[in-house]
This record gives C-alpha cells, structure tokens and sequence, in this order.
C-alpha cells in the first residue's frame, strides 16, 4: 500500500469513527427526548458508499466505539458483528432514492397517534415547508419489510419527512442533525395539531399550499450566512 493510500485509508477510518460516534449520541437523543421506548427505533448515517446504522435489538446506552455496524448500499454487511436493524431495507430506499445523508426512525408519540387518524398533517404551521409541504401518512406494512419501504417512498416524494400508519416518524437530512431536527419538528406539530383540534366545538384554522410556498420561499435565506 502507497503512503498516499494508507493516509486516505486513515483518514477514512477516522471520518466513520467519528460519523458512528455521533450517530451514537442522536440515538440516544431520540430516547432521552420520548421519541422512542427500550430499543424501538433507528438512526443511520452515509459515509461515502457505506451506511452506518444502529444494531437490532442493543439499547442505545450500551452501544460503544467497538460496536460498528455497516452495510453496503445493497445491505451486505461490511462492519460489524451485530446484525443491523430490522428496518435496514426502509434506511437503505431513502439512500437509493434522495441525496440523504442521514435518516432517523422514531416511534413518537403524537406522530404515531396522528398517523392513526388522517391520510396526511393538516397544515397547522408554517413548519412544514421545511418538509416540502404537508407530511403524508404512508400505509400501513409489517414492519421491516419492502412493502413498508415502498409505501414510505411515495410518502417522502417531494418531502424530507413522513409518518408512517400506526408506526412511527422518518426523517432524513443532509446530516444527523438536520435529520433529529426534522424529526422533533414533525413530532412538535403533530402535537400542535392535536391540542388545536381537541377543543370541543372549533378547528383549528390551517394554512394554505400558497401560505406554505411563501414560507418555502422565505426559507431560502433562514440562518446565517
């Protein structure tokens, strides 16, 4: 091996430790905020053309640096002893399908009772242009299967973030944060929505596909520059 191989094998090993590290630190995030219980949801994170993902069935506090977990973007194996989540094939169709870099799962519990009773979020906040517009609900499937995967698919066309139908949340983003945060955004506005529309006699007022451009738009230049 060259001295120019060995240095970018190094210094690929080094960007996957420290991806895994803070893929370690968004799980954990995920159950010290209430978006998941025991060992129920899952974080993932691309490095280059390996997507580092939590392990079945380990608690989130147990995981280490000596616990990698990755696949190749057809799901073989590549790092690892523990066998990767259940719901690798639903990771692994946002990777083939978008530019995500980073997608977290979760069970939460507004999202999850919402999904449960309409076809898509009502617009209760301009929040969810940050999605791509009103997050869609994606039919019900066992959980780990490619039918899941597939129905989640149409759900994120056009959107960064979906529910899933007496499931869960998905998020992806750019990143592992950009990912939670679209995650606890989703959660935060299916929990608006639920206060508004249990006052009995009113429905909450919702805002327009033109209100949710014009958002949209104004995103453009949010945050620093």
């Amino acid at each position: 091996m060259s001295p120019a191989t060995a240095s970018c094998a190094g210094h690929r090993r080094i960007l996957v430790r420290h991806a895994w590290r803070e893929l370690i630190r968004t799980a954990r995030r995920t159950y010290a905020d209430g978006l998941v219980v025991g060992t129920s949801g899952n974080v993932s994170v691309r490095v280059g053309d390996r997507v580092l993902i939590t392990p079945t069935g380990v608690p989130y506090d147990e995981l280490g640096d000596d616990d990698l977990v990755a696949v190749d973007l057809r799901g073989r194996q590549t790092d690892g002893t523990l066998r990767p989540t259940s719901e690798l094939p639903m990771h692994l169709a946002v990777y083939r399908s978008t530019e995500a870099r980073a997608v977290v799962h979760t069970h939460a519990v507004h999202a999850t009772a919402v999904s449960t009773l309409v076809p898509e979020l009502p617009a209760v906040h301009y929040a969810a242009a940050a999605f791509g517009g009103r997050a869609r609900v994606a039919p019900y499937a066992l959980y780990g299967s490619e039918e899941l995967a597939a129905g989640m698919l149409r759900a994120l066309a056009g959107r960064s973030a979906c529910l899933l139908q007496n499931h869960g949340t998905v998020a992806y983003g750019a990143d592992l944060a950009q990912a939670y945060d679209r995650t606890a955004q989703l959660e935060w506005m299916c929990r608006v929505w639920l206060a508004a529309r249990s006052v009995p006699g009113l429905d909450p007022s919702l805002l327009t596909p033109g209100q949710l451009e014009e958002v949209a738009e104004k995103l453009k230049g949010y945050g620093q520059r």
